[in-house]
């Protein structure tokens, strides 16, 4: 046999063996990588939704958290992951749009070492301060950041993150000065902001709620389409007159780049199998969040359009990792 027609054959093969691979998908378990720490929102919906489509699919799915830089040590984990569908990942604003949009240095595109698979909630966002901060509503709280600029920090889930860039999109578009204190995901920083090392916290609604419910933090503003049934007395970014600050942020599934269709088309119909369970939704709609079961293709549109946005609040607001 010539030279060229091994390497065609060679090829023929592994294109059948690896469409057989993803139509006998999945024949092992699956790893979803969170890339926070346990006890934070994409924590909280990567569980929420581990079991059920774990049921769907006929195979394990097992959690496992990898925080640090953002969330960019998990995310680029899942990008160099092989596209077996055996390595996907929870994708998020933080990891898909406002990391990469601050860090020149990523070492991924959000927009195209990925495979979008779908977008499974949109989640609010909220500002809490420690009951001993001076004002409990908005407009005392305005008034406290006005009159001592620079005296107040918050803490987020790092530098980088989803809530480090809407909080400084709020500081810019409010005029005011507070210190960013950054930490290795949203559990860490709400520990330290319910123990009162910061005064506040920037944080997704999901992790925050439950201190928030119980009085160990005091919710002031909320980014979300309307006020939440849960918060019924917290204001929106955009009732108090701030509407690009008001975003939701989302958490999906994605896998590394040259997924094949199949294996994306059965992750999909999975978690749209395991949304379908009333017990699931109430569970996913019970931290604030709106289930959302987008398709791929709407989802990578997402992505690409928070990207956008991310990267012209770094460019305006001239941010930096230092």
């Amino acid at each position: 046999m010539k030279l060229h027609q091994h390497f065609v054959l060679a090829a023929i093969i592994a294109l059948a063996g690896g469409h057989a691979a993803a139509q006998s998908y999945p024949s092992k378990p699956i790893k979803l990588q969170v890339p926070f720490a346990p006890g934070g929102t994409t924590d909280i919906i990567a569980r929420v939704i581990a079991d059920p489509l774990g049921r769907a699919l006929g195979q394990s799915v097992v959690v496992e958290n990898k925080s640090g830089a953002g969330g960019m040590l998990g995310a680029a984990e899942t990008a160099r992951s092989l596209p077996d569908g055996y390595s996907l990942g929870i994708a998020t604003v933080s990891t898909t749009a406002a990391a990469p949009a601050i860090n020149p240095k990523s070492p991924y595109n959000p927009v195209t070492d990925f495979t979008p698979i779908i977008n499974i909630a949109a989640t609010p966002n909220v500002i809490a301060v420690h009951p001993s901060f001076p004002a409990k509503d908005y407009a005392g709280f305005v008034d406290a950041l006005k009159k001592s600029p620079g005296k107040y920090s918050y803490a987020t889930a790092g530098t980088g993150s989803i809530c480090h860039l809407q909080m400084e999109l709020y500081k810019s578009s409010a005029k005011v000065s507070v210190v960013h204190i950054p930490y290795r995901g949203s559990g860490p920083a709400l520990n330290d902001a319910v123990a009162g090392q910061v005064n506040m916290v920037f944080d997704n609604l999901p992790s925050a709620l439950p201190f928030i419910k119980d009085g160990r933090l005091v919710a002031i503003a909320v980014a979300a389409p309307q006020r939440l049934k849960e918060l019924p007395n917290v204001p929106t970014f955009k009732e108090i007159g701030l509407e690009p600050v008001n975003r939701t942020a989302y958490y999906g599934i994605y896998g590394p780049r040259d997924l094949p269709k199949e294996v994306v088309s059965k992750v999909h119909a999975g978690v749209i199998k395991a949304l379908a369970d009333p017990a699931v939704r109430k569970r996913i709609e019970g931290t604030g969040s709106n289930v959302v079961a987008n398709s791929p293709e709407q989802f990578a549109q997402q992505i690409q359009a928070e990207y956008e946005v991310y990267k012209a609040v770094v460019q305006s607001a001239g941010l930096t990792l230092e």
